[in-house]
C-alpha cells in the first residue's frame, strides 16, 4: 500500500535504524533507498527493499522523484534518514486523508527531547522572515495537545506521505530546488492544483535535526538559493488556502 523513499548520504546508521522501524509497519509494502554517494550500506534481507545507487550526488527533489518513478503503491512516503518512528504512524495518516479527500498528510514532528518542532507552518513571505529575523513570530502552527487534523498551507519534507495519483499530478518536487524550500513549493502547488494538504497532530514522530544550513556555509548558500528561487516562483501568487478548502470541500 505505501512505498517509502529513503535516501543516505552517508547515514547508514539512521538509515539501518529506520529501515528496521519501518519494516514492522504493515501498510508499507516497498521501500526504496537511494545511496547519494558511495557507501557501505547494508540492506535488511525482505524482499520489500531495493537499493538506487546514483552516479553522482543530486538533490533532495530529484532523488525522491527518482524513487517514485519505481514506485508501485498507491501511497508515497518520502523520509528523512534521521526520522524516528515512536509506533506505527500509517493506519492513522491512511485514515486521514481519506476521511479528508487530501493529497498529502504530515504528523507532528518532535525533537528527541520531545519539543514540538516548526514543522507545520504558514507560508514565508519576505515580511514573516524579517519579523523571524528581528525574533518575532517563526510562522509555525500553534499545535495543541490532542488536537484533530487541519489543514495548513505547508508541512516540512522530512515526513509526507502523498496519495502517488496526487504526487503524480503534480509532478514531483521541482527539482530546480536542489535542497530546501520544495517542501513549501510543493504544498503551494497542491493547493494551487485544488489538491489539500492535511496535518495530523495526533500522530507523531521524532526527528534528530542536523541543521546543517547552520554549521556548513554549502548548505548555507543551498538554502539561500532556494529561497531566493522560491520567492521569484510564487512572488505574490500564494493560494489562500480558507478559499481553497471552501472551493474543493
Amino acid at each position: 500500500m505505501i512505498c517509502v523513499s529513503i535516501v543516505s548520504h552517508r547515514h547508514g546508521p539512521m538509515v539501518a535504524r529506520l529501515l528496521t522501524q519501518v519494516l514492522t509497519c504493515p501498510a508499507v509494502s516497498q521501500v526504496l533507498v537511494t545511496l547519494n554517494v558511495p557507501e557501505s550500506l547494508r540492506l535488511p534481507e525482505d524482499e520489500r527493499v531495493s537499493m538506487i545507487e546514483n552516479a553522482r550526488p543530486e538533490g533532495f527533489g530529484a532523488n525522491h522523484n527518482a524513487a517514485f518513478a519505481r514506485c508501485s503503491q498507491p501511497y508515497f512516503c518520502p523520509l528523512n534518514p534521521d526520522i524516528e518512528l515512536e509506533d506505527d504512524p500509517f493506519p492513522s495518516l491512511i485514515a486521514a486523508i481519506e476521511e479528508a479527500s487530501a493529497a498529502v498528510a504530515a504528523p507532528a514532528v518532535k525533537s528527541p527531547d520531545g519539543d514540538e518542532e516548526d514543522s507545520i507552518r504558514f507560508f514565508p513571505t519576505l515580511r514573516s522572515l524579517a519579523l523571524k529575523a528581528l525574533g518575532g513570530a517563526d510562522g509555525r502552527y500553534l499545535v495543541q495537545k490532542g488536537q484533530g487534523a487541519f489543514f495548513p498551507e505547508w508541512v516540512a519534507g522530512m515526513f509526507m506521505l502523498f496519495r502517488s495519483a496526487d504526487y503524480a499530478h503534480l509532478k514531483g518536487f521541482d527539482e530546480g530546488f536542489f535542497l530546501y524550500y520544495e517542501d513549501v513549493d510543493i504544498c503551494v502547488r497542491a493547493w494551487q492544483s485544488g489538491l489539500k494538504v492535511l496535518a495530523c497532530p495526533s500522530v507523531s514522530v521524532i526527528h534528530d535535526a542536523r541543521r546543517d544550513s547552520r554549521r556548513s556555509l554549502r548548505h548555507l548558500g543551498w538554502h539561500l538559493a532556494s529561497m531566493a528561487r522560491y520567492f521569484l516562483k510564487h512572488r505574490g501568487r500564494l493560494p489562500n488556502i480558507t478559499d481553497c478548502v471552501r472551493d474543493h470541500v
